[in-house]
Parts: structure tokens; sequence; C-alpha cells
């Protein structure tokens, strides 16, 4: 965390819209920390899978107390870099690794996952308690993405690969798991009320180029229990499905690709309507947005060859009738980013002749009206925390809305925002390589941070408010033992619940000989009673 000696940010004057330009603030903008934005995130610095610090003596010390499943050896290397995408033959649904998770012969020896038995008997004094979650079954041997983390009474719940799993919050272990015919391609960000969800998933078994995200599954998340199946609709060229968009509405699912989006009620998955392109075809729907019962769609406008003409738009619509109930209409110029937060609505916007850089927030009113946009890169924020994942419109990681304040996060820094007018309001930078994350906000103005790992120590979570740095309550010191699984989940996934933070990666690898420490499924943390 910061030093105590380095001083907190200093609030300036509201950011106030210049007239007639709602993406230019007032002031001296581009004052500050510095100036990085929207398009392909600035990749981390080159990282240590181990330091040579507390982290290396913690899980020496955890592997003394390890007496089940074997010991294997660390290596302190730097990282390897992502394998590429190999196109092979997927192994059968129930494929798995060898019982002690021993490498081939002639391979590189792996770490050893511990269990929470493990780890319990390894904390120290003062630190959290944890569970980590390990899972053997086999996946390609590509760069496979971790889906959405999904909680659902008293369960954390996730897909990878062919598998969806169920893990128990207070102890990790699994509660229930299906496995699927074909890999899940795509999730949407949020169940429905009642905890169900559609999953899509490959038309083919195989690994291979071509294979459409087209075949819907419903699953019950508190069970486990499958419920309808059906293809996806594919007006035209059946190639738009390769790459699927969804979200959930309360009980209607939506989807979007290939410049076309349509609704389906949740509980039978019948087509409900299809959401409309607009000016002949030349604004079309790119991605959808769920949450509640609201259903928003980002459309891009191409309506000339200059992209300093096109523009982008965010339309509401009631779910089940498909009744257009209010159109944002960005700047020309500008298109649609990534959604922030559903109520109110927040949300990025980024220059079509600068996506690289220039960005802004934008905050409208419950009627879809413009009510303030604010530039968050005077203080050296990056679009989503600068994350490296797809290009789903929602979730927006490392920034968030919660009672009042619109909440961003990333590497070295976090701090908070007026939602009403977009007022910076208070924020902290750390000289330390720490990526910072605000989980909710909580006390007024002060807010529940998680500070990830690095590769010297673990991570922690603790409430912070305006008043200066040293002034940290309620903080959760994570464990030594697991900081190594807890730092290869860099940038990943988070929740936090009743007290508990809820961690996993956004990818995994199935080529553990490539890697020194081998992948944990998930993390969790909770402050001792």
């Amino acid at each position: 965390m910061p030093d105590p000696q380095q001083p907190w940010y200093t609030p300036g004057p509201p950011q106030q819209p210049v007239p007639g330009n709602p993406y230019a603030s007032g002031g001296d903008a581009q004052e500050g920390f510095g100036s990085q934005g929207f398009g392909p995130p600035t990749p981390p610095p080159p990282r240590r899978r181990f330091g040579r610090g507390p982290v290396v003596a913690a899980v020496v010390a955890l592997a003394l107390v390890i007496v089940a499943g074997g010991v294997y050896g660390l290596t302190d290397r730097g990282r390897d870099e992502p394998t590429k995408p190999v196109a092979k033959k997927s192994p059968g649904p129930s494929g798995s690794a060898s019982p002690s998770g021993t490498p081939a012969a002639g391979a590189p020896e792996l770490s050893h996952i511990p269990t929470t038995k493990e780890v319990a008997a390894a904390r120290k004094p003062g630190e959290a308690s944890a569970w980590i979650a390990d899972d053997t079954t086999d996946i390609p041997k590509q760069i496979n993405p971790v889906h959405d983390l999904w909680i659902v009474g008293d369960t954390a719940v996730q897909a990878l690969y062919r598998k969806v799993t169920a893990y128990r919050l207070s102890d990790g272990a699994e509660v229930w798991s299906v496995t699927l015919p074909s890999a899940v391609c795509e999730t949407p960000a949020n169940p429905t009320p009642d905890g169900k969800v559609v999953v899509f998933r490959h038309e083919r078994p195989d690994n291979e180029r071509g294979n459409r995200c087209n075949q819907m599954q419903m699953i019950d998340l508190k069970t486990g229990k499958q419920g309808w199946q059906k293809k996806l609709d594919e007006p035209g060229d059946e190639d738009d499905t390769l790459i699927v968009y969804s979200a959930i509405s309360g009980d209607v699912l939506s989807a979007a690709r290939g410049q076309r989006a349509v609704t389906y009620r949740m509980s039978d998955g019948s087509r409900l309507h299809k959401v409309p392109s607009e000016k002949k075809g030349a604004c079309f729907p790119t991605g959808v947005a769920g949450g509640a019962a609201r259903l928003l769609v980002s459309s891009d406008c191409m309506v000339s060859m200059d992209r300093s003409k096109n523009y982008g738009q965010l339309r509401e619509f009631d779910p089940r009738t498909g009744k257009l109930l209010w159109r944002y209409r960005t700047k020309t110029g500008w298109s649609f980013g990534a959604l922030i937060s559903m109520d109110p609505v927040v949300f990025t916007v980024y220059n079509n002749e600068d996506t690289a850089k220039d960005w802004r927030i934008t905050v409208l009113d419950p009627k879809g009206k413009h009510r303030v946009t604010f530039d968050a890169r005077d203080k050296g924020f990056e679009h989503c925390a600068a994350d490296g994942g797809g290009d789903d419109i929602q979730p927006c990681r490392g920034a968030s809305v919660d009672k009042g304040l619109i909440m961003l996060g990333g590497q070295d820094q976090v701090g908070a925002y007026d939602v009403e007018t977009g007022k910076f309001l208070w924020g902290v930078k750390s000289d330390d390589l720490r990526h910072l994350y605000a989980l909710r906000a909580e006390d007024g103005r002060s807010m529940r941070i998680y500070e990830a790992a690095n590769s010297r120590e673990p991570g922690r979570t603790f409430l912070m408010g305006p008043r200066g740095a040293g002034t940290e309550t309620e903080v959760v010191k994570h464990p030594a033992a697991t900081a190594a699984w807890e730092y290869e989940m860099f940038m990943g996934h988070t929740a936090y619940v009743d007290g508990r933070l809820v961690l996993t990666s956004t990818h995994m690898s199935g080529d553990e000989n490539k890697k020194p420490v081998r992948e944990a499924r998930m993390l969790s943390f909770a402050a001792s009673p």
C-alpha cells in the first residue's frame, strides 16, 4: 500500500462539461499522473512467479507441513509467454489428469497446490483464513477462458472449458459440477434472480477453428440441474455465431452477434423479439447488458467511411416486450466503450480517431438523458483498469458504482468520483506495483479495497476513506502460504460477499509443463473469527 509519506490525491475543482462538447473536460485535464486510456491494454511489466522474499519463504514453509499428495520443486525463473493456441482434438468429457498430479516422464516438476487443510496448518498469527480449490480436469493446451463468476446462495459458480462447477463459499468444497459435450464459449455477467443462467457452448466437441458458438444450455446454478437446450437462431450467415455476447435481464436472455440481437424467455427458451437496427442498418447492435430487469443494447452507427463522422448509441428496451424506453447518442466521432453500472447508467466512451488513449466516463439520468461526462485520465486511470479480457461490454473490470461513488482502480491506484457531478473526491497512488480494486463503498465516502498480491508478498483487503495514508481499518491480511497462487490470479475475476473475497483467473493454460506454478482453480479469503 502507499507509503504514509506519499500524499493522497488532492481533489480538484469539479470537472464540468465544456458547453456543446460533453467529451471534453473543463480545466487542465491533461495534468496529473499521466494519460493512458482505452484500447488494447498496455501489458504489465514482466513479473516473476516467485520473488526472493516473503512469498518464497512462505511457500517453503507450507511445503514442510504438506504430508499428502507429494511436494514438487519450485522454480524462480521468469514468466513464460502465453502458449499459442494449438489445434488439437479435445479429450473426452471425463478426461482428467493423473490423481497425483505427477508430470509426465521427462517433464519439469510442477508445484503442488495445497489443500485447504494444508493452508490452515501453515497460517500465521494475524492472517486471514483461506481456502484454495483445485481442479485436475484435463483442458486443452492453449489459453482457455475462465468465464464469469456467479455468486448464488452459498456457492461460487463458474465455467471453464466443458465444465460448470459450484464451490461452497465457506470452505471451497465442490458442491456440484456439470460436464457439457463441448466447450463453453460465452456466459452472461449475471444469472436470473432465482439463480438460473444460460451458457453458450461450441457446436462441435473439437477445438478446431470455425467452431460456432451457437448451442444454448440453461442451468440451475442452485442445483446444477440442466434445463432446456436449443440452437441460437441464425438468420443469415451462420458464421455470425463465431462470436456471441449475452446478458440476462430479469427472466429474459439477450444475445448479440453479427450486427443483430435477439431475446429469449428464460423459462423455456422461446424467442421473444429481435432488437432492431436503425438508419437502414447503419446503426447495428454490438453488445448487450443486463442486471435486475433492465436491458441495455449498445450500437455502432457506421454512417461514413470517415471514422470522425460515425458515432455510437445506447438504448434501453423493455426486456419482455421489446419496447424502446430511451436512446442516448454519443457525440459524433465517439463510440460506446463498456458499461460500468446499470443503475445509474454509467459507461465509457472513446474517440474513434484515438481509441488507444482518448476515452471518458459518461453518466445518464434515469430517463437516459446526459448528466455528466468526465475525464479520469488526468489521475492516471486506464480504461477498465487496463483489463486484458474480451470485448463484452459488461462488466468493466476495475470500475464500479456504489452508494453514489464511481470507483476506479488499476495498477498502483484507486479513487472515487461523485456520480452526480463527476467531481473527483479522493484516491491514492502506490509506488509498489500493486493493483488496487475497490470492492464496494462503505461509510459515506469510504471504500473497501482489495490490494492484489505481487511477486514478493500476498495481498490484503481493508477499509479506507479520504482522511489520508495510514488510516486503513478492518485490515484482512491474506496468508503468505497462498501468495504464489493469489499472484497467478493477477487481474482476475473478483467477488466480495459477506466479508469474503473470492478470486479466480480469467484464463488458464492446459499446458502445465510450460508453467513453473500449477494454476489453482479458485481462491478465497475471510477475516478470522
